[in-house]
Parts: structure tokens; sequence; C-alpha cells
């Protein structure tokens, strides 16, 4: 089914709708499992002809039942997500699949799979050094999750099937990366608004519906007189998960342009092209393990941990950067001391926002960002 109206109003139905095309998919047949990560390539469960559904959680709705499982001093976002399942959000799903992106993914993992009892679940180990031999064990792990996979949807996931799968999200990253382009100018012809609604609408359709939606959008943008209004502050946004645009709006509404990001969602998911090599697993290690950034993944030193913030920031023209967090995620707030520091002494102002993804802390978070965008004039 298409949604009525152009690409941007299509893609903010999509958002709005969480996870409606993935019901109506499976209405008609589809397997659909929802995922945390992108550790577990989402690749791999298209080519088993399986609808991969990123999880969302929902920062409007208080966690309840979650607590009675889970510590409250544990990352909220991962929590959030266990309480929607909780509470039945998640009832069109075939299952889930989770990986080791931090210790509290792993840890919720057990008491998830125990509670609510999914019809399908696994999780994919990830080693957390870049040596050889951890390639080697990763490429092992999406090995048995492709075994995995033919098992659950019955088809096989040949080598060919696989390479086409690879290609149709590669079209999808290269067309993300065509309009993110567009937020390059001064004023940028989309805001960080729009371009999280359509990343987060990515998310839960199949990556065919995606390219044409892309298509769409990057059509409408292109033909805009003009686009948000131009501000002194252009941001680079850097934090783990943002699926709601709660934030990137307040921060948009406080006097700044949101010109790029440093996210899951965002540039870490679409910067590097899965490579076409002979064995597609190499080129989804090569992808999800070596070129994706998260701080969970011990990089050296840092420069090969940092530089490429600092290379994001000057080739979007950003002058300033917010480190938007969550409390307890513990692989960001490792790294947030060593990242303001870097980016502060190459000359690039930063601001760090510790949010419990919830509604209730928006007018504090909303009058520090003023100030930050009022500094940047």
């Amino acid at each position: 089914m298409r949604v009525a109206g152009k690409g941007l109003a299509r893609a903010k139905e999509l958002y709005e709708e969480r996870g409606q095309r993935a019901k109506e998919l499976r209405v008609e047949g589809r397997k659909v499992l929802g995922y945390v990560c992108l550790f577990a390539p989402p690749e791999i469960m298209h080519a088993a002809g399986v609808l991969p559904y990123r999880l969302r959680g929902d920062p409007r709705e208080p966690i309840t039942s979650a607590h009675t499982y889970v510590e409250p001093l544990g990352c909220p976002y991962v929590r959030n997500l266990f309480d929607q399942d909780l509470k039945g959000r998640n009832a069109f799903l075939d299952g889930i699949v989770m990986s080791h992106s931090c210790d509290m993914v792993q840890r919720v993992y057990g008491i998830w799979t125990y509670n609510n009892k999914p019809p399908f679940q696994y999780f994919v180990n990830v080693p957390h050094t870049l040596v050889p031999w951890s390639r080697e064990f990763y490429k092992r792990e999406l090995g048995f999750f492709r075994e995995k996979m033919e098992q659950f949807a019955g088809n096989q996931v040949a080598e060919i099937k696989l390479k086409e799968s690879i290609r149709l999200y590669n079209r999808s990253r290269a067309l993300i990366r065509e309009l993110y382009e567009l937020r390059k100018l001064d004023p940028p012809l989309i805001s960080g608004t729009e371009v999280l609604e359509v990343l987060v609408a990515g998310m839960g359709i199949p990556v065919e519906e995606f390219i044409d939606l892309l298509g769409e959008v990057i059509e409408e943008v292109k033909a805009r007189d003009g686009g948000p209004e131009r501000r002194a502050a252009r941001l680079l946004v850097y934090g783990s998960v943002c699926d709601d645009t709660t934030f990137v709006r307040l921060v948009e509404g406080s006097g700044a342009n949101v010109v790029t990001d440093d996210t899951c969602i965002g540039t870490r998911s679409f910067r590097h092209d899965v490579p076409e090599t002979a064995d597609p697993l190499d080129g989804l290690v090569d992808t999800y393990f070596d070129d994706f950034m998260c701080p969970r993944t011990d990089r050296g030193t840092d420069i090969d941990r940092f530089q490429y913030i600092l290379d994001l920031a000057r080739e979007y023209n950003a002058n300033g950067v917010i480190m938007y967090i969550y409390a307890f995620c513990d692989p960001h707030k490792f790294d947030a001391p060593d990242v303001r520091r870097y980016l502060e002494q190459a000359g690039l102002p930063v601001l760090i926002i510790d949010d419990d993804y919830t509604m209730t802390n928006l007018a504090a978070i909303r009058t520090r960002v003023q100030a930050f965008a009022e500094m940047l004039r």
C-alpha cells in the first residue's frame, strides 16, 4: 500500500503510524522480525524474505511495566523498548533479533525472551576489538545468523539473494547521502526534523519502498523555493539512538539549524556502502564491524576514534556540537569526556545534554540549547 501524498507527507505519516505498514505486510503473509541494532544486518533478514523492523521506543509513554523486571539504573531507551513489548505494542512481530551492541541490550535480551517468549528469538554476538580474529568471529556469527534465518523463513539465503539485498540497501544509502547533501546548503533545504522523520519511516517498511520514498522526498525538497530559516548556529547532533523527533525539533525551535548527525540511525548507518565481495559476509563484516563508528568498539587512539566526527562537522560547516546522550548509556558516557576534549581542542564548541528518554525535562533542555545557540551567533 502506498501512502497518499508527496514524499515528506508520506514520511511523516509512516513515522506517526508506528509500524502500520509492517502490520499490513504481516497480514498479507510476510514474516516480520523486530531488531534493535544494525550489528544484526537487515540485509540477511531481507534476503530470507523477512521484513526487518527496527524497534522503536516511545518517550511520550512512561515506563511502567518494565520496572518489574529491569532495574532503573540502566539505559532508559532499552528499558522503554522492553516496556513497549510488555504492553503488547509489538504483538504483530514474529520474533526479535538482538546483538551485543552494549551490555544493557545483552542483559535485557535474556529478561525479554524469558518473560515475553517471542515466537522467534536470536542473539548475535559481536566482539569489541578490531583485530583479525575478531573479524573471523563476527563473520562466523553472521553465518550462524544466516542459517537461522533460513530455518525461520523456510527460504535459502543463497549468495545471489544476499548480494541483491546488499545492492538494494546500498541504493538506499546512496539516496540518503544525496538527501544529506541538501543539508550542506546555508540555509539547508531540509530540516533535521524532516530528515529524522524520513529515516525512522524507513525503519519499518521494505527497503524497496524506502528507496521509492527517498526518491520522492529528494525530488520534492530540490523543487522547494526555500527550506528552514537560516540560523547562525549550524549544529551536529552526536549520540546513540535518536528515533523520536522531539529533541531535534526542540533544537531547531531554539535558534539553530541541525545540519548533520553522528547517531546510530543517522550517518553511522549509511556513510559506507557494503562492498560487493566474493563472499557477501565479508562485505557485511567490513561495514558493520570495521566501518560502523559505534563507541562500543575499541578503536585505539583518539584520532582513530574521534577524528571522523570533526571531519563530519567540517563537511557540513557545523559550528557547534550537541552531545545528546541517554542516562546510563555506558558506551557514549565513557567516550563523552574524550570526545568533548578532542572537539573543543579543534575549536568546535560542545554542549552535553543528558536525557532520560522522557518528556519531563524539555524546559530545562530548551534553556540550555537556546543559550548555546546564542553563544554561536
